[in-house]
């Protein structure tokens, strides 16, 4: 698969990093937009480029589960979509996720890891505790795979992460359903999990398939979007701040959002930035004609000098009017 995710001329120029008044960094990356009827309403870069959508994938993944028997509250399914931080409300609702099937934390085969909230990290190193795998940002998802394999009578041992598990088989062939492809190559996820490989367009339909059509995943993430990420979240202040829009980052860069009416947005930024994905997503969805005036805080992404704000991240390139109304409307 080497060259299969795109070359030079996949991506084009959408954010600059200025500081104290001087341009410093530049990020190339894809956009593309759909209007809700999932026409094509604009694309930067190559719409089909192919990406691995990393987290972006587990709004797919929960709804393949629901489909085969996975039944749980709205507040414990949003942690199985979720790239939580590890608070202790996110660690209890995993915990609660496993305990439905009479399982414990112990069955999860997912990366040990620290919360990524400093202050629960902490927490944890000042009791005398180590990495472990519930505190991961995956580990609800991982939860979800565990209880739904035991509803169907499946190994709900260290296979159940194997592509060829049963489970896994199923979450694929959903994911081609509603991204209308099927992914083009399966890697291994940082969480150990399948990373299915999709087009940036077939990102978007995805998700414009689970704002529109997977009303159950639709509700709990955008209902509880303090499980979906955490305290100072972006992802938890876009859904916060845009009433009814759905979103869901990636790492290295990937970023999708829906709105129940079918309009869609998925990023890639080329060099895995996080910091050039914000500003840029909002952009994109003040193009779609979707207000995030109101979620200031998940895009404004400020660049310090000696602890104090010298300068910011904008987007620029064919995304730059997206942002000047945006930055217009906030003020």
């Amino acid at each position: 698969m080497t060259g299969a995710h795109g070359g030079s001329g996949s991506f084009a120029l959408v954010a600059v990093a200025q500081r104290s008044g001087l341009d410093e960094s530049w990020h190339e990356g894809a956009v593309v937009g759909l209007a809700a009827d999932g026409t094509v309403a604009f694309a930067v870069g190559d719409p089909h480029v192919v990406i691995y959508p990393r987290s972006c994938n587990k709004p797919f993944q929960a709804a393949a589960m629901l489909r085969i028997g996975l039944d749980l509250p709205p507040e414990l399914l949003a942690l199985v979509c979720a790239s939580h931080t590890g608070q202790p409300e996110h660690v209890g609702a995993v915990r609660a996720i496993l305990a439905s099937a009479g399982l414990d934390e112990t069955a999860l085969g997912n990366t040990p890891d620290f919360p990524l909230d400093e202050s629960a990290a902490a927490d944890i190193v000042r009791a005398g505790g180590r990495r472990a795998p519930v505190y991961m940002n995956c580990s609800g998802k991982h939860a979800g795979m565990l209880v739904t394999c035991r509803h169907n009578g499946w190994a709900a041992d260290s296979s159940y992460i194997d592509p060829g598990h049963p489970l896994q088989r199923w979450i694929n062939e959903v994911i081609t359903e509603l991204a209308g492809e099927s992914p083009c190559h399966i890697g291994i996820d940082g969480c150990g999990a399948p990373a299915h490989a999709l087009s940036l367009l077939g990102l978007a339909r995805a998700f414009r398939s689970v704002a529109s059509g997977e009303p159950r995943v639709r509700d709990a993430m955008t209902g509880y979007p303090q499980l979906v990420g955490g305290r100072g979240h972006h992802v938890t202040q876009l859904m916060q701040g845009v009433s009814g829009l759905l979103a869901k980052d990636g790492a290295d860069g990937v970023h999708a959002a829906a709105m129940p009416d079918g309009r869609a947005v998925a990023i890639k930024i080329a060099d895995g930035s996080s910091r050039a994905r914000l500003p840029v997503m909002a952009a994109a969805l003040t193009m779609l004609g979707i207000d995030v005036s109101g979620a200031s805080a998940a895009w404004r992404v400020e660049v310090l000098g000696h602890g104090q704000s010298v300068g910011e991240v904008r987007a620029v390139g064919a995304m730059a009017e997206g942002f000047a109304r945006l930055v217009a409307t906030a003020r």
